[in-house]
């Protein structure tokens, strides 16, 4: 590249950051110019003075163009193991696939990954399952962070564009991320500066209701010699929404540099920014029923927003990695993250059936609250090999350390206006004016933990792994000086593996998790925590050279110590109720799933998720749990590339899912039902030349209709409808 078109890109990059942040995160606004002009300075020698990788002793994971990863990874148990070591259920969403597929937030990947699902809150907030269980575990670059999907800051409308990759590891997994439910851990991966000469890519791209979207990742040597480089991310977004008046402004800026301090030693620093700044921001549903009790029947683009209504949020992180590689045996990691996230929120909800002729009836209940989280996470960990009766064995042992302080304010608010005419809802309802901002919550929450784990070689073909993790967790709530936790709590972890031959590995394991519980029992001690126990066995496959990995799993979910009500308990001044435990939800079933290249040209992801979970009831029977979530997933998405055109194409097809609700227009309960779908997803791929490529994704190719939630407070809310997206992209 000539230097006079590196320095077009970098005076336009800099005026969009400047017009955009004229006095915010000099990271980007420094580190941008300064990868450009040292690819003048480095990159333009001659291919005798390129730049020698320095990071060759230091592990590094790329993931282009595939579908799998062949690499030692840290997920499930810190050992360092591929996925055919690991003895629990781990699916990956390569870089590849979130290119093929056009996945551009977290939800987008939970969508089109295997055994997980999501339903929507309202227009600002999402929630994950997986094996009929919420997801409440995540981890960046495997140190866990704490995440709320109800006071959500935007977390799980993440951009992927700063990752490199996404790791979900279902079942229980309280070995490495402490407290939490045995539903599955999810896992973002960032990118790093891997490349020590000038590299990246700068794409465009415009959908359905004026959307349109741009990114930059560049990469690049900061020395002559490589051993230091950097990397940056911008994306910008602007766009409506298929919901009536509402759209959506989306700024992410990252940026990281990677030095090999020595040839042992890789220290990487960081930091990134998101800016989702939404209108006409929906809070809750759609109405279900009319006041006569009859079914509602909106057009998807229907809301309950106002022109004024907005979740605007923002979410900082900073970070430091440490690597450094003792010798063949041995290495040493530490990882340090801080997170900043924050949410201003303007909100309108509307409740109430209306009438199904004059559309009266429905009031409204304004709302504004603003939220600040600040969490700072520690991880130290050490890795290696050791020698006992005869045979070579792994260990690792670390720590993890998290604290996280929460605030919450509301405002007072003068008197609502009313509804109207729900048909004529243009969303130009009077935004009334706010005042008296009080603290509505302000908790901080600590969480230490303490794990062990090795794998013992007990022949060639047959290995156990054995770990324990000891935690401890405390939640202060300082508007009331009430707290509760647990600790010393421990929380083990089991696995074998058989290799049967090169391609064939029987796998089965133990794990546990555990998740405080603020209930007291007829003695006033807190309950012991609530403790999820996974067992899993299955068979692990692998060919084509490890390009095509095959597995099926079985798995059982079990719930100790679930709190319910203690009927006997006769109420005290001191305490009104009481809980006892019992046993909780129980989940059972199978999954099976295919991702690989089957030959060079022809990749594919394929899955099948079936389960049962339910608890039992004071009478003995059971009862379905979380149904709002479907118990059977079946995602397809398959690829083909021949002579610079690649074609794709896929199905995302989701079993029943309902909630129990009660029909106030005639005071009975009704099940709402989401009945099965599919949804047909096609892309296709045209590399121009060697540096430019066109894609086209078409979204819900059938248009189909279905719900994003049912049932979430008697309310529903509909679907994107079909979308098209084309996008052009140029590799430096």
């Amino acid at each position: 590249m000539d230097k006079t078109c590196l320095n077009t890109i970098n005076f336009y990059i800099n005026q969009s950051i400047k017009q955009k942040y004229p006095h915010k995160f000099s990271l980007a606004t420094f580190a941008i110019p300064l990868l450009l002009t040292s690819n003048m300075a480095v990159g333009q020698q001659p291919d005798k003075n390129q730049p020698e990788d320095k990071n060759k002793d230091i592990e590094v994971v790329l993931v282009e163009g595939k579908y799998i990863v062949n690499d030692k990874l840290d997920t499930a148990t810190g050992l360092g193991l591929t996925l055919q070591e690991t003895p629990q259920s781990v699916s990956i969403i390569t870089d590849q696939q979130i290119i093929d597929l056009g996945l551009g937030s977290l939800t987008d990947v939970v969508n089109s990954a295997a055994g997980v699902s999501s339903r929507a809150f309202d227009s600002s907030r999402n929630s994950f399952s997986s094996r009929g269980f919420d997801i409440d575990n995540y981890q960046i670059d495997g140190i866990p962070v704490n995440w709320s999907g109800g006071s959500s800051a935007g977390e799980t409308q993440t951009d992927t564009a700063l990752y490199e990759r996404v790791e979900i590891v279902r079942g229980a997994t309280g070995l490495l991320t402490g407290a939490g439910q045995p539903s599955a851990s999810i896992n973002l991966v960032r990118k790093h500066a891997d490349s020590a000469v000038f590299d990246g890519y700068a794409s465009v791209s415009a959908s359905r209701w004026n959307t349109y979207h741009a990114e930059v990742d560049l990469s690049n040597a900061l020395n002559e010699s490589g051993s230091i480089r950097g990397r940056t991310v911008m994306v910008y977004e602007d766009g409506d929404s298929y919901v009536d008046y509402a759209g959506n402004k989306k700024s992410v800026l990252y940026g990281v540099v990677d030095a090999d301090i020595t040839e042992q030693t890789l220290l990487s620093v960081g930091a990134s920014y998101q800016d989702n700044d939404p209108t006409a921001s929906q809070w809750g549903g759609l109405p279900i029923f009319f006041s006569d009790g009859s079914r509602t029947d909106w057009d998807r683009s229907k809301t309950v927003g106002a022109n004024w209504t907005s979740w605007a949020t923002k979410h900082k992180t900073y970070f430091v990695n440490l690597k450094h590689q003792f010798n063949d045996h041995w290495a040493a990691r530490f990882n340090y993250n801080r997170t900043q996230s924050s949410s201003d929120m303007k909100l309108l909800y509307l409740y109430g059936l209306p009438d199904r002729e004059t559309g009266m009836g429905m009031g409204a209940s304004p709302a504004r609250y603003d939220n600040k989280r600040v969490q700072d996470d520690f991880g130290v960990r050490l890795t290696g090999q050791y020698a006992l009766l005869g045979r070579e064995h792994e260990l690792v042992l670390g720590i993890t350390h998290s604290k996280q302080d929460f605030d919450y304010y509301n405002y007072t608010h003068s008197e609502a206006a009313d509804v109207g005419n729900f048909f004529e809802w243009d969303g130009s309802y009077a935004e009334p004016s706010w005042d008296n901002r009080a603290p509505f919550q302000k908790e901080s929450t600590k969480q230490t933990g303490y794990y062990l784990a090795t794998r013992l070689w007990l022949t060639d073909d047959f290995k156990v792994i054995a770990g324990s993790r000891i935690a401890d967790w405390e939640r202060v709530d300082h508007l009331t000086d009430d707290s509760y936790g647990n600790n010393g709590v421990v929380v083990p972890y089991f696995g074998a593996l058989y290799d049967l031959t090169e391609n064939y590995t029987l796998y089965a394991s133990y794990t546990e998790i555990f998740q405080p519980q603020d209930a007291k029992d007829a003695k006033g001690s807190y309950l012991d925590p609530l403790t999820g126990i996974n067992y899993e066995a299955g068979v692990k496959s692998q060919f084509f050279d490890d390009a095509l990995h095959l597995t099926v799993t079985l798995f059982r979910t079990e719930q100790e110590n679930y709190a319910v009500e203690d009927t006997d308990f006769i109420p005290t001044d001191e305490q009104l109720i009481a809980y006892r435990a019992a046993k909780g939800v129980t989940s059972k079933g199978f999954e099976l799933e295919m991702v690989g290249d089957i030959t060079d040209n022809w990749k594919i992801s394929a899955n099948y998720t079936q389960f049962d979970a339910s608890e039992q009831n004071g009478d003995g029977e059971s009862n379905a749990v979380n149904t709002r979530f479907p118990n059977k997933l079946f995602r397809l998405f398959t690829t083909y590339h021949w002579q610079g055109l690649t074609v794709g194409g896929g199905v995302n097809w989701e079993g029943e899912s309902y909630t129990d609700v009660t029909n106030e227009g005639t005071g009975m309960n009704e099940r709402v039902t989401q009945g099965a779908y599919a949804l047909v997803n096609l892309m296709a791929r045209y590399d121009i030349n060697s540096n430019l490529s066109a894609q086209l994704n078409i979204d819900n190719l059938l248009d189909k209709t279905y719900y994003s939630q049912i049932g979430f407070y008697t309310q529903l809310a509909y679907a994107e409808p079909r979308n098209v997206t084309l996008s052009l992209k140029y590799k430096f």
